[in-house]
């Protein structure tokens, strides 16, 4: 069964593309359009996900240093 994490990802434009980063893990990626790098960053997040051991995934999740309000 497939798990679902909302997870936070910034994306700003750099040159003449774009680089993406999700904070909690502390992986970045790269396109050269928005949806593109979106992509690529949920591309390099289930990647983690999927061959890194449980600790390893806990060494590197972070909280999110914002809150949301909805």
């Amino acid at each position: 069964m497939k798990t679902v994490q909302q997870l936070t990802a910034i994306i700003e434009r750099e040159g003449d593309g774009y680089v993406g980063l999700c904070p909690e893990f502390d992986i970045a990626s790269q396109g050269d359009s928005i949806e593109a790098t979106g992509k690529n960053l949920q591309e390099a997040v289930e990647l983690l996900l999927e061959t890194a051991d449980e600790i390893e995934i806990q060494r590197r999740r972070r909280a999110p240093s914002h809150l949301q309000i909805p």
